[in-house]
Parts: C-alpha cells; sequence; structure tokens
C-alpha cells in the first residue's frame, strides 16, 4: 500500500512535562511518521502523520482516547486548510452558513497567499470569487499566490495600476495552465463587447479564474454564485463592511 497522509488534531487540557513526547514515543512504536507538527491556535496542537497502514491509523485513534490531559478531535485525510493550520498555526476562519467562503484579515495576507497557492497548484476548471474593499492587497494576493504556485498570471481586466479592459489575449496568454485575474466591476460595467466575448471564451476554458468583486459581478451578468467554486473574503479589520451600496452603473471609483 502506497503511503497516506491523515492530519491528527489534540485538545491539550494539562499540558505537562513529556506529553508531546509520549504521543511521539507511541506514534513511533506504530512506525507512524511524523512530517509537520505545530500548535493550532490555544491550547490545541495538529499534526501531519504519515503511514503505509490505514489500522494503525485506527489503533492509534483508540491507543489516544485513553490517554489523560488530550482529546483527539480530528484524525483524518488532510484538507487543504489542514495542511495550511499546521504550517501557519491558525485556523482559516470559515462561514458558518456557507462553508465554502473563507475569511481572511490584512495581517493574515502570508496565510491567504499560501491558501491561494495550493488552490492554483490543482489541476483543472476552478473559479475563485475574491471580496475586499480598496487598497486591501486582493490583486497582489493573487499576483503572489501565482507565483506561489509557479504559475503565470493573465490581466483580463484589472485597476491595479490603471484601468484594464483586454479585448484580446495572445497565444501564450490563452494557455489554460495560466490564472486569469478579472475585475468583476471592469468586465461587467466598463467593459465593450470585444472584452465580453473574450470573457465569455475565458469562463468556459478549464482554467483558474480569480474574479475580483464576485458580487457585482453576479448582478451585472449571467452567470450566478454556482459558478464560483469558493469565495474569499479579505478585510482590513475582522469587523469590516464590505459594502458596494454606492456603485452605480453611472459611476464607480476607480480605486476598486
Amino acid at each position: 500500500m502506497e503511503p497516506k497522509q491523515w492530519y491528527m488534531e489534540y485538545k491539550i487540557y494539562k499540558n505537562r512535562p513529556g506529553l508531546l513526547g509520549d504521543i511521539a514515543s507511541l506514534l513511533g512504536m506504530l512506525e507512524v511518521n511524523i512530517l509537520t507538527i505545530n500548535g493550532v491556535e490555544d491550547r490545541t496542537r495538529g499534526m501531519l502523520l504519515q503511514t503505509d497502514d490505514d489500522e494503525k491509523i485506527e489503533l492509534l485513534g483508540k491507543m489516544l482516547s485513553k490517554v489523560e490531559n488530550i482529546t483527539v478531535s480530528t484524525l483524518r485525510p488532510p484538507r487543504l486548510t489542514d495542511i495550511l493550520a499546521v504550517r501557519h498555526g491558525r485556523y482559516i476562519e470559515r462561514d458558518s452558513d456557507d462553508q465554502k467562503t473563507f475569511r481572511f484579515t490584512r495581517d493574515e495576507l502570508g496565510l491567504l497567499v499560501d491558501f491561494l497557492g495550493e488552490l492554483f497548484k490543482k489541476d483543472g476548471n476552478q473559479t475563485i470569487g475574491l471580496r475586499g474593499m480598496p487598497r486591501v492587497g486582493k490583486t497582489e494576493s493573487i499576483i503572489a499566490g501565482s507565483v506561489c504556485s509557479n504559475k503565470r498570471w493573465a490581466f483580463v481586466s484589472s485597476t491595479l495600476l490603471r484601468q484594464t479592459v483586454r479585448s484580446q489575449l495572445s497565444e501564450e496568454e490563452m494557455n489554460p495552465n495560466n490564472v486569469f485575474i478579472i475585475d468583476g466591476i471592469v468586465s461587467t460595467i466598463r467593459s465593450n463587447e470585444k472584452h465580453h466575448a473574450l470573457l465569455q471564451d475565458i469562463m468556459a476554458m478549464p482554467s483558474t479564474k480569480v474574479i475580483e468583486h464576485p458580487d457585482i459581478f453576479v448582478r451585472e451578468s449571467q452567470f450566478d454564485y454556482n459558478v464560483f467554486d469558493c469565495i474569499i473574503e479579505l478585510r482590513n479589520t475582522p469587523d469590516e463592511d464590505i459594502s458596494y451600496e454606492k456603485f452605480t452603473t453611472a459611476g464607480l471609483n476607480d480605486d476598486f
């Protein structure tokens, strides 16, 4: 059997000396490798494990249920959010009502870039929405995530340096392996027919598309929220309101 990875997370009720050593010894006796270990927020520890025997993981869970001072809360094949929690020592916040919405603040840009980079490494067709107010770091994070995933990026529309509305892309830019960056306001409210045709072609491609301002994109186009595989919210502070109320087809702020 090929080695498989597992994510184990346990809560610590009393962090006595030698607790981690005891757990590591148990893993060693079972010949389960520890790939990564980190404290994940307060009194919680996460581990990425590897073994070629699933029964050892089942046995591990039963044995650790008898260990005092800890409770195993998670023991499963790792999700992307599990891997990043161990890597960064903090959880990615998810919307309690919409589990495909992930929330970040500006002081978590490193975590966001890592998250985007891992998403971009995935092959196939995916569309990611990115909400956020002006100058919070949306486009910069997309570019940095592209660099982390060793992907090229192509601006379809943007206001990063100046308003960009593309009517065509070069053959090299139209590579499905690229990350296509779309400003949902520019592409739907400020675009022309040629840009609209290009947008349709890109949305139909089996590639990664990142759409800033997804709510405006949905409001002003024929697409609905089902087109998004996940939506990311980036705020300056956790309680910041992401609002588009002042935007109309008559006048939009170029800073977006």
